[in-house]
């Protein structure tokens, strides 16, 4: 059993920046791709980023060379840094792993 808790969202102006984590335990963190999505209000969740084991990225169009997704093995933990915010970033972010997912952080870009 995976279990994924993500932490870091909150509130920031529009060109901002955050970092959100994703706290894995259970299974070999190694393993496995690891993504993140996002739901906005009232639309479906999209995919955002992906890493798999031997750390190849891909990134959504909307937030490619904004977003960095990134991995430490030792810590058990799935980054994102996100720079350059925009108000359309606005959602609750969640983390993936092998089909498990955690409760999500919100992210809210406004002025």
């Amino acid at each position: 059993q995976v279990q994924l808790v993500e932490s870091g969202g909150g509130l920031v102006q529009p060109g901002g920046s955050l970092r959100l984590s994703c706290a894995a335990s259970g299974g070999i963190f190694k393993l496995g791709t690891m993504a993140w999505y996002r739901q906005a209000p009232g639309k479906q969740r999209e995919w955002v980023a992906t890493i798999t084991p031997g750390d190849t990225t891909n990134y959504a169009d909307s937030v490619k060379g904004r977003f960095t997704i990134s991995r430490d093995n030792a810590k058990n933990t799935l980054y994102l840094q996100m720079v350059s915010l925009k108000p359309e970033d606005t959602a609750v972010y969640y983390c993936w792993k092998m089909g498990y997912w955690g409760q999500g952080t919100q992210v809210t870009v406004s002025s």
